[in-house]
C-alpha cells in the first residue's frame, strides 16, 4: 500500500509554506512514531549458466565465492534487478525476459531479514568481467558438482534451492521452489 505525503504549496509572499491537502480517496501518512523501522532486504543470486550448464561465481576478496546479485530497487521484478545486478557486475548482457526464478529464499543472517529470488538464465556469448574489482577479483565457471565449499552464505541457500541435491555447505534458511506451470 503506498501512502500520499502531502506536499508543501508556497503561500502568499513572506508567508511559510502550508501543506496541501491530500487527493480525494488518498490515504494520508501515518505519523512516524507508529512506522515501522525497516529489518529486511529483498535481493536476487543470479545462476548463470553457460551452453555446457557451468555457473558463473565471482571470488570475493574475502576467499568466499558468490554469484552475482544483489538487492531489488523500488518498482523492480526480481527478473530486471537480475539483468541490472548481472551487467553491473559482470558485464554480461540478458534481457529480464530470459530470466526464470526457480525459488524463494529466506533467512536470517547477519541479524537481518532476507528473502533472496534465485533467478536463473542463460548467456551463450561473452566473458564475464570484473566491473566491481573491489568486490570481486574475478569470475569463473564451475561444472554444478564442482562448485567450491567456500560460498557466500545467500549464495548457497539460492544454489541449494536451486539444486538441492548438490554438496553445497548448509544454510540455516527456508526454500520456496516456484512452480513450472
Amino acid at each position: 500500500m503506498s501512502t500520499v505525503r502531502p506536499a508543501a504549496t508556497p503561500g502568499p509572499a513572506g508567508a511559510s509554506p502550508v501543506a496541501a491537502s491530500p487527493a480525494p480517496g488518498a490515504v494520508p501518512d501515518l505519523p512516524a512514531r507508529t512506522s515501522p523501522a525497516p529489518n529486511s532486504l529483498v535481493g536476487v543470486g543470479v545462476i548463470v549458466l553457460d551452453t555446457a550448464g557451468r555457473v558463473l561465481l565471482g571470488l570475493a576478496h574475502n576467499g568466499a565465492w558468490e554469484l552475482p546479485g544483489g538487492k531489488v530497487d523500488p518498482g523492480e521484478s526480481f527478473e530486471q534487478t537480475a539483468a541490472r545486478e548481472l551487467a553491473e557486475e559482470t558485464g554480461l548482457s540478458v534481457s529480464a525476459d530470459t530470466v526464470r526464478i526457480a525459488a524463494l529464499v529466506m533467512d536470517g543472517a547477519y541479524g537481518l531479514n532476507r528473502i533472496s529470488a534465485a533467478a536463473v538464465t542463460r548467456v551463450t556469448e561473452g566473458v564475464a568481467r570484473v566491473m566491481e574489482p573491489d568486490k570481486i577479483a574475478r569470475w569463473e565457471m564451475f561444472a554444478p558438482d564442482e562448485i567450491p565449499g567456500t560460498l557466500f552464505t545467500p549464495s548457497a541457500a539460492v544454489l541449494r534451492a536451486w539444486r538441492p541435491e548438490l554438496a553445497l555447505p548448509p544454510t540455516d534458511s527456508y526454500h520456496y521452489r516456484m512452480s513450472d506451470g
